[in-house]
């Protein structure tokens, strides 16, 4: 469908069906990933040079406050974004039931044209890639969501439970065990100055590169399963219980899961597992609830800036892809080179980059749903996804 009415109009009048908070939240969750990934795009040696250097200690002040910007994103709203992807999960399991039709029917087909997407943003785009880890999460989650929350109840705790005991272990190891140097590792830019030679690394070193879906599923599995039941809990709704409920994830996200989340930031490299996956969920909850309150409290019609986040969210799976895309032209020498020509800048200049990038990604977001109801890559997973019938509607 073509719609060719104004980004306003267009953010004011989602597709029926279409929870305007989940698009807000969706919005904010890929702008903040980008507030992580920006870090790795902006370093000189790319990805690579960032981890090399990550394991130093942030000595002088520009560090220390680089150290506390990532803290602010780090995991959080990769962890919003995962918990969305199970609500959106389950609005498609709630669908399929509406309809009368089995599940999960076609959706495992979804699950797997959203991993070899990931496996092309991988390879092309971004070493960082989460699509891979969200296709295999989704096809396993698909044959869970229907099941009795006695059943989801117990994959959650044992799950969750193993997951957050090996990383509890694993960072007592690395606190009890010998300090890393803190002096830098020299930084090659010439590993960002070919295109074909950074897609051929990602290529050979495929699964070192790809090690993180190891970290990322278990946690998926929680996350979406989490969001699931959050949805069917009634924390979207604007009545007495789902505000009750949104108070609670405040208190979990902010009182508890932030303060924590601060203090291992600025704890070193050795409390990296603890930093980036398990403490950042609990904070991804609470802006969820705050969000969600906020946007439940706002008048009717959206601003220009809220219409921009919802017009983000509801390209969200082409907008992640698009300020990677961007990100990579910008930095690396293949492009613009624009990290080795404002090393000496950080942390400030990566603060602009990460804003000049989300209008970027806001801007196309706007003009795009002038015309049509779905971002170019979410119309791409529908013909391959939907019925041929309903696609060609």
């Amino acid at each position: 469908m073509i719609h060719r009415t104004s980004a306003v109009a267009a953010a004011q009048k989602p597709r029926s069906g279409r929870i305007s908070s989940l698009d807000l939240l969706r919005g904010v969750a890929i702008l903040g990933t980008f507030g992580t990934n920006v870090f790795l795009f902006a370093h000189p040696g790319g990805p690579a040079g960032f981890f090399q250097d990550f394991v130093g200690t942030a000595n002088g002040m520009a560090e220390q406050v680089e150290v506390g910007i990532r803290s602010l994103t780090n995991g959080k709203f990769l962890a919003l974004l995962t918990i969305l992807f199970g609500v959106g999960l389950e609005l498609q399991y709630q669908s399929a039931r509406r309809r009368g039709v089995s599940w999960p029917g076609r959706y495992p087909l979804r699950a797997g044209i959203l991993f070899m997407e990931g496996v092309a943003h991988y390879l092309l785009v971004f070493e960082g890639d989460v699509l891979m880890a969200y296709g295999l999460t989704s096809l396993l989650v698909a044959y869970l969501v229907g099941r009795s929350d006695r059943v989801v109840r117990n994959v959650v705790v044992a799950v969750g439970g193993v997951y957050a005991t090996l990383i509890l272990a694993a960072t007592a190891l690395l606190v009890a065990g010998p300090g890393v140097s803190s002096e830098p590792t020299p930084v090659d830019p010439a590993t960002t100055a070919s295109w074909p030679a950074q897609v051929a690394v990602r290529l050979d070193e495929f699964l070192v590169l790809r090690g993180e879906i190891i970290m990322i599923v278990p946690s998926a599995v929680v996350l979406f399963l989490l969001g699931s039941r959050l949805r069917r809990a009634g924390v979207f709704d604007d009545t007495e219980k789902g505000a009750r409920l949104r108070a609670r994830l405040l208190v979990l996200g902010f009182a508890v899961g932030l303060p924590l989340n601060v203090l291992t930031g600025f704890s070193g490299p050795d409390w990296l597992l603890v930093d980036r996956y398990l403490l950042p969920p609990l904070v991804a909850l609470g802006l969820l609830a705050l969000v969600t309150h906020l946007s439940l409290r706002m008048r009717a019609e959206p601003g220009a800036v809220r219409s921009g986040l919802i017009a983000v969210g509801r390209t969200a799976l082409s907008c992640y892809v698009l300020q990677n895309v961007l990100a990579g032209a910008l930095c690396y020498g293949w492009g613009l080179g624009l990290a080795e020509r404002f090393a000496d800048a950080r942390p400030w200049w990566i603060v602009g980059l990460w804003a000049f990038v989300g209008l970027l990604n806001v801007a196309f977001a706007v003009v795009w749903l002038r015309r049509f109801d779905r971002g170019p890559l979410e119309l791409l997973m529908h013909r391959l996804y939907a019925p041929r019938r309903q696609a060609k509607a």
